[in-house]
């Protein structure tokens, strides 16, 4: 069964599953009625973070349009466009085991699409969660559910996977942000031009 946690808690991941190599995130949500007569698009997007809790290069920047990272230990598998429908919205795969031992943490993070532009914010979403479970299985062994916290940010640090003592550990974040993409990018080290 799966463990449910609050935002701040944190978790074994492989050491209460012994022989876990394959994981998938899992990332959903839902946008309330609202009438601005734009589509929601959100964005899951994974910042792979090495000891000083910055990317080393932007390929340490997995989202649909690099959509892979870690040597292809991390995969984003595609970008949905309305969220509409049940079960997660986006997925990334993680072989844990490949991750290269310059990473550190693997940061989740959700966004909202030209949400400056189209005047939306995560005030208008909700049941946002993220999940992760055994790709071989389907288990489904950590599951987060966000909340309704925010109310004008743009952008959301979800959790992490970090390496505590040779093992992974889930952490769960739920940091919300105004500026989007961008002012996490900048927090994270990469340059936005």
């Amino acid at each position: 069964m799966a463990i449910s946690l609050s935002k701040g808690q944190k978790v074994d991941l492989t050491k209460s599953n012994p022989g876990l190599t394959n994981v998938v995130v899992g990332l959903g949500w839902d946008t309330n009625k609202y009438d601005g007569g734009n589509d929601f698009d959100l964005d899951s997007s994974i910042f792979l973070l090495g000891e000083n809790g910055k990317v080393t290069n932007e390929t340490d920047f997995v989202f649909y349009n690099n959509p892979q990272g870690a040597n292809g230990a991390v995969v984003h598998n595609g970008d949905n466009r309305t969220g509409a429908g049940d079960g997660d919205d986006e997925q990334v795969n993680i072989n844990l085991t490949a991750i290269p031992a310059y990473i550190q943490r693997v940061t989740f993070t959700i966004t909202i699409h030209d949400a400056q532009a189209r005047n939306q914010n995560f005030g208008q979403v909700s049941n946002a969660y993220a999940r992760i479970f055994n790709e071989a299985t389907g288990e489904e062994l950590i599951r987060y559910d966000l909340g309704e916290d925010f109310s004008i940010e743009t952008a959301v640090v979800v959790g992490e996977l970090y390496r505590h003592n040779g093992e992974w550990k889930f952490s769960a974040i739920g940091s919300g942000y105004q500026g989007g993409l961008a002012a996490l990018a900048t927090d994270f080290g990469l340059s936005v031009g």
